[in-house]
């Protein structure tokens, strides 16, 4: 069974173009849910989309590892690969796990409650700009604004320097057929040298803010060195960037296109908010995959995967898995239990961040929600050109400007 004999294609971009190809989803969990996918230039994967699958290939990183190939399923040259491994998402157990120690601590839910009020605030200023206008692109001028202020705020930069690094994270993300690795590694290497700025900028004048604690914490003596640190700034603009983004510009759209879903959340916003923001993650699943490689021979499904094989798991696909989820491809706002694997399949991988992002899409959706009371759709929303980030670029709305000054 052939990606070709079977019209499965989960790397072109186009494949992805209204969101995630839920027919090819359902194909593979039905009659290969461990399924050999070509890849042209490069040897194959293999693609995984049970959901029980995906949390077994998560929790083993000794067999199925994120440093011997990287977390992209195309494979980049060795030194390339050894700056990625810098970053503790492309780390295994145990050196993982010191990172993750190092700073784990700045990101207990404790720690990111502390943040509600400022990012609520934020919020607020984002919803201020737009509020008169009557119209806006929902990720241009809302969505895309957030994850960059909170993202800068965090970081104690300042917010034009967050907006020009949302930029370079969209071309990182984009399919191998619409941006070139030139573009790609060139972005990429903005980002790590604005990082070496900002390191020296808070080693001399240190601030009450993400950075500053990053570049003086320490784990059995170490601190992150200057490639150590520009690493995870690079990850926290892309993991912390990506997932609110996409998802608040996806789950948007997701409630305007069901307008008797819309209605009941807003009648009981405090009652239904918690389980829509757990459902929309679900739903939306804003990262599509995640690589990791075989460090051994081993099985998974009943299918034998042989050392130095690429795995790829895709939790979307995962998300949708009707074995776990009843009526999966229904948005159920009140949703329980909901064990989605938007934020990683378990394991030691699981997003680092994810409390911030919580605390970040619930103020967006909520306060969103509540001042713009007539928002809708203008046009059809356009995707991201990617195979391996889902969420929309563009989506024209309107709303009246009069509605827009509550809250």
């Amino acid at each position: 069974m052939t990606a070709v004999a079977t019209g499965i294609d989960l790397l072109s971009s186009k494949s992805f173009a209204d969101g995630h190809p839920v027919e090819q989803y359902r194909w593979l969990r039905e009659n290969a849910p461990v399924f050999w996918h070509d890849e042209p230039g490069g040897p194959g994967f293999w693609a995984v989309t049970g959901y029980d699958l995906v949390r077994q290939v998560s929790k083993q990183p000794d067999v199925f590892s994120s440093a011997a190939g990287g977390i992209m399923i195309n494979d980049f040259p060795p030194e390339e690969l050894e700056f990625f491994r810098t970053m503790i998402l492309v780390m295994d157990p145990p050196k993982h796990s010191f990172y993750r120690r190092l700073v784990g601590g700045l990101f207990t839910p404790k720690r990111a409650a502390l943040w509600t009020d400022s990012i609520g605030a934020t919020v607020r200023a984002i919803l201020d700009e737009v509020c008169e206008r009557g119209e806006c692109d929902l990720v241009e001028d809302i969505a895309g604004k957030l994850p960059s202020y909170v993202i800068a705020e965090l970081l104690g930069i300042p917010r034009a320097d967050g907006e020009r690094l949302y930029v370079l994270t969209e071309i990182m993300h984009s399919a191998p057929d619409t941006v070139t690795d030139e573009q790609r590694f060139a972005a990429m290497g903005e980002i790590t040298g604005y990082a070496a700025q900002v390191r020296q900028q808070k080693l001399a004048e240190p601030a009450d803010d993400l950075a500053s604690r990053l570049v003086v914490a320490e784990v059995d003596g170490q601190r992150l060195t200057e490639q150590e640190f520009s690493s995870f700034f690079l990850l926290l603009l892309n993991a912390g960037g990506d997932t609110t983004r996409n998802l608040i510009g996806g789950a948007t759209v997701n409630l305007l296109r069901r307008p008797e879903l819309l209605a009941r959340l807003r009648a009981d916003m405090p009652g239904l908010m918690p389980t829509t923001v757990e459902e929309l993650l679900r739903f939306q699943s804003p990262v599509i995959y995640m690589r990791r490689t075989a460090v051994r021979d081993t099985e998974l499904g009943g299918t034998r995967i042989a050392a130095g094989d690429k795995v790829a798991v895709y939790y979307g696909a995962a998300n949708g898995d009707p074995a776990v989820f009843d009526r999966p491809e229904e948005l159920v706002l009140d949703r329980t239990p909901n064990e989605h694997v938007a934020f990683g399949g378990g394991g030691p991988h699981f997003c680092l961040g994810s409390h911030f992002g919580r605390i970040e899409i619930t103020e967006m959706m909520t306060q969103l929600l509540t001042r713009f009371g007539d928002l809708e759709l203008t046009g059809e929303p356009t995707w991201l050109a990617s195979n391996f980030i889902s969420g929309p670029t563009h989506v024209p709305v309107r709303y009246t400007p009069s509605a827009s000054l509550g809250g």
